[in-house]
């Protein structure tokens, strides 16, 4: 993969770091059944805040909406301490009446949605702090390092007409952004963490007894499963041809390797030549497709 040398550091301030994943975990929440805009950046803490939780019946996995604890109409704000998740049910039966007048009959229901309605964002706040002591740090040892709003990033991206995605809002960090972004025939290259396995030794029933064998070592014939590799099998074989992908070690020899068109199984030890180790993540470009080594 090439390597180009690092020119700048840039960093987005006044997000959620982690947001990217944290949405995946999330259940879905919705304001009013739109899809919100100002209040879009507090669904992610308000979600981890509140524990995907209904405020008021205590109902998970279910769609969750925000909701104003002092409603807008009496003199509500937005702030997050305003703001919980409630279930649509919850949310439609409490309407514009007062926290107190909706729980009256629920006073320990009260008393704990007021106290975590005014309790800080822990998470966030220790992800802020080590955000800027890592700023701070990285100007101390001259590396050249830019720090730029969220709202900057989207001023850049708008004023450049660019597509609302990940990669590009990354290419829009800082006052630096270049006025002219090319992106015609850029293509993002997708990195996942899959992990190097478990330390479990093997599988355990019920009751916590074994039920299978131990973990075998995973080195098989000089492989392991998640290599890439290239396979040439000559004509007289079964799967004859050039496969290039991902395989599956087996100690029989006979390894199975996950190309662009498809699976391929049997393909012998010998015919099989490394082009990268498993790192513990895998590569795709843009549209699925798998990124793989230059042969």
């Amino acid at each position: 993969m090439p390597v180009t040398p690092q020119q700048r550091t840039m960093e987005q301030a006044g997000r959620y770091e982690g947001e990217l994943d944290a949405r995946k975990r999330a259940c879905p929440v919705r304001w009013r059944g739109k899809n919100l805009s100002s209040l879009d950046d507090m669904l992610i803490p308000l979600s981890f805040k509140w524990d995907r939780t209904c405020a008021y019946c205590g109902r998970q996995h279910i769609p969750l909406q925000v909701e104003h604890i002092q409603p807008r109409v009496k003199g509500g704000s937005n702030r997050i301490s305003n703001l919980t998740l409630a279930c649509e049910l919850c949310n439609t039966a409490k309407g514009t009446r007062d926290i107190q007048e909706f729980l009256a009959k629920q006073p320990e229901v009260l008393k704990r949605l007021l106290v975590q309605a005014k309790a800080h964002l822990k998470d966030a706040a220790a992800v802020n702090t080590t955000r800027w002591e890592l700023y701070r740090r990285l100007q101390d040892l001259g590396v050249p390092v830019e720090c730029g709003t969220g709202g900057r990033t989207k001023y850049n991206r708008m004023t450049r007409g660019l597509a609302k995605t990940h990669w590009l809002d990354a290419a829009c960090v800082g006052a630096s952004t270049p006025e002219c972004l090319h992106m015609q025939g850029v293509v993002p290259l997708r990195i996942q963490a899959y992990g190097h396995g478990r330390r479990q030794m093997c599988l355990m029933d019920s009751h916590g007894f074994p039920r299978s064998r131990p973990k075998q070592q995973k080195f098989k014939h000089g492989f392991r499963t998640g290599d890439i590799v290239r396979a040439d099998v000559p004509p007289p074989l079964k799967n004859a041809g050039a496969h290039v992908g991902r395989m599956s070690a087996r100690a029989s020899g006979g390894f199975t390797i996950s190309t662009s068109r498809g699976r391929v199984t049997d393909i012998g030890k010998k015919y099989c030549r490394t082009l990268q180790r498993a790192d513990g993540y895998g590569y795709q470009l843009k549209g699925g497709r798998d990124f793989l080594p230059i042969l």
